[in-house]
């Protein structure tokens, strides 16, 4: 079903409890408009602390479902950080890419990867697979972090 302000005036009788889908609506707009704020990978929690302290009330719950939906939708990257939590951003580049991670200070570059494309496609095949998926993730230090750890500054 089709969600949001239009969806919920086209369809008043819909099963759904009364103003429940408007409130959703204003949730995921301001998740929405928080992460156009934001330039960095965020956690949901981040998030989360975010939007409370501007004064908008999303529960935690909602935050990560609303986030979720984003990423499935392609609206957002999900990456894991260094501790294993996801992080999520808004997309700087539409269609499918990869990224290199600074793992000291998570400054993350969006890259495209023909190569990397072939390879997931030919391993996949030789085994048989196919609707493959796949993710990289490329940790390192950033040109900045490298010179602050060559000045002795890491």
């Amino acid at each position: 079903m089709p969600s949001g302000p239009k969806a919920a005036a086209a369809n008043p009788g819909h099963d759904a409890k009364p103003g429940r889908e408007q409130r959703v609506t204003k949730q995921r707009l301001a998740v929405s408009a928080a992460l156009d704020e934001l330039d960095d990978f965020v956690s949901t929690q981040e998030l989360y602390r975010l939007l409370q302290n501007q004064g908008i009330s999303v529960s935690l719950a909602t935050a990560y479902r609303i986030l979720q939906s984003l990423a499935d939708e392609g609206l957002v990257d999900v990456l894991r950080n260094a501790d294993g939590e996801a992080v999520y951003r808004r997309c700087a580049v539409t269609g499918h890419h990869h990224h290199l991670l600074c793992r000291n200070c998570g400054k993350a570059v969006e890259v495209e990867a023909p190569a990397v494309e072939t390879w997931a496609a030919r391993t996949a095949a030789e085994h048989g697979y196919t609707e493959v998926a796949h993710t990289v993730e490329i940790f390192g230090l950033c040109p900045e972090c490298t010179a602050k750890k060559a000045a002795g500054g890491l």
